[in-house]
């Protein structure tokens, strides 16, 4: 393998000089470049509101999780009074990890360097030899865990951001907030984890975001075998029902997020295996749909809620996180409805397993695409030739009929991808959310400003 590499010829200052959305072009540099990874880290990861964890993921007081917004370890840990808090993970007295386990149930937390312990809330409750060795004046309370300033709780799911100016979660979700309903307010009793995955991958991460963001197209050449074996048994969706010339909708909203899926309304093609599209054909549970819902609505390919919340139609939810511009780490939970039969629940397990998991078929498929992209940016030429995003032949529709934000009558189109670069530019480019959102609207794809 090849270190990956670093284009000190490209500065911080040159990423408009990489990126022309009016001819849908992309330079190389912008998925190798170290010094805009450093700046991603910055002005995007620091930014955006980023997934922490589920209620069922830290249940009771004292429960806890690790994950990482960008680059940076947090802890979100359930209080005493059945509240949420997060923190970074790191002790304020030489930087060591608070916590070194992944998830749990604690009562404190306590570095394992030299000892400083934390509360639950994240405050600094003691200090090995405060009395003797520190002076008179040192107070712990000038020390805790810096927390995470703004959490927010949505259908269950708790995201974060370290920006206090960031806009209320449902204004930045937006138009997405529709789509993302569809997959996780369906039913009354929730929805839990019941399987998690973790792997890495040597390409950049915005290739992961892209995908579930707007490319449908790759189905059908890059999963071509593995939907003809996937089709088989009662545990897979039946992908045949695409047919040769798909049809179906595409889209996005203001602050990057995107998806599509195949079928018109009311006759989308199902991403979910047999047997909880039987489950939830069930008169009861059709009635919950629609009453939480308005309509039965399921939005059955994928979407990306920026920069890396997916949610695959068979409930594959996952977060990627950046470890550095050539590396990726995959998080992804297998969810189900909670009041769900055990043999539903594990039919979807298994559908999972096979298709969206480190050993799943289609996961191999996209790797192979996303690792020899990542392998063939080695090369000056191929960073300086670029990609080409000039699927946009379907003209962009504004909130047509039940399809809220920007849309596409064509499941097949790079509008969504073209949105999300250019909310990922202007956050590049923005100091801060009142300039973001300026930008925003300035940049708003197929509507006069």
């Amino acid at each position: 393998m090849h270190a990956q590499p670093h284009d000190k010829g490209v500065s911080v200052t040159d990423i408009n000089d990489l990126v022309d959305l009016d001819k849908g072009s992309l330079k190389g540099h912008m998925f190798t470049d170290e010094d805009i990874y450093q700046q991603e880290l910055d002005k995007v990861w620091r930014r955006a509101w980023c997934f922490l964890a589920h209620d069922s993921m830290i249940p009771k007081k004292g429960d806890f999780l690790q994950n990482f917004i960008g680059e940076d370890p947090v802890l979100i840990v359930r209080q005493k009074d059945g509240s949420v808090k997060a923190f970074l993970n790191q002790c304020r007295h030489r930087g060591m990890r608070i916590c070194r386990v992944d998830q749990g149930a604690a009562k404190a937390f306590t570095c394992s360097f030299h000892g400083w312990s934390y509360g639950l809330d994240g405050s600094l409750i003691q200090v090995p030899r405060e009395g003797d060795a520190y002076p008179d004046d040192f107070d712990k309370a000038n020390y805790p865990a810096r927390p995470i300033p703004r959490l927010t709780n949505y259908k269950g799911f708790w995201f974060g951001t370290w920006d206090e100016e960031a806009p209320e979660f449902e204004e930045y979700l937006g138009s997405a907030k529709y789509y993302l309903d569809g997959y996780i307010d369906r039913w009354d009793g929730g929805m839990e984890p019941i399987a998690f995955h973790k792997w890495t991958l040597p390409n950049n991460w915005k290739f992961m975001a892209e995908q579930p963001t707007s490319d449908m197209q790759h189905s059908e050449i890059t999963h071509v075998s593995a939907g003809q074996v996937l089709n088989k048994g009662s545990d897979a969706a039946d992908r045949t029902l695409r047919g040769d010339n798909p049809t179906g909708r595409q889209f996005f909203s203001d602050y990057g997020h995107g998806g599509a899926w195949y079928g018109e309304k009311g006759s989308e093609v199902p991403n979910t295996g047999q047997a909880m599209q039987k489950w939830e054909a069930q008169p009861e549970i059709a009635e919950q749909i629609a009453k939480r819902l308005g309509d039965n609505r399921e939005i059955r390919g994928h979407l990306n809620i920026w920069p890396t919340f997916m949610v695959l139609g068979n409930y594959t939810i996952r977060v990627t996180h950046p470890r550095g511009p050539g590396h990726q780490e995959i998080w992804a939970w297998t969810f189900v409805p909670k009041d769900a039969d055990d043999a539903t629940k594990d039919s979807i397990r298994r559908d999972v397993m096979r298709t969206f998991t480190p050993g799943g078929m289609f996961e191999g498929d996209d790797a192979l695409n996303w690792e020899e992209m990542q392998e063939v940016l080695h090369g000056r030429i191929a960073r300086d030739s670029g990609f080409t995003y000039q699927m946009t032949g379907a003209p962009i529709q504004w909130d047509e009929g039940p399809y809220p934000g920007g849309s596409t009558k064509h499941v097949f189109s790079d509008n969504a991808a073209i949105n999300m670069y250019s909310n990922y530019v202007d956050m590049m480019n923005a100091e801060n959310w009142d300039e973001l959102k300026q930008l925003r609207e300035k940049h708003r794809m197929g509507k006069s400003n």
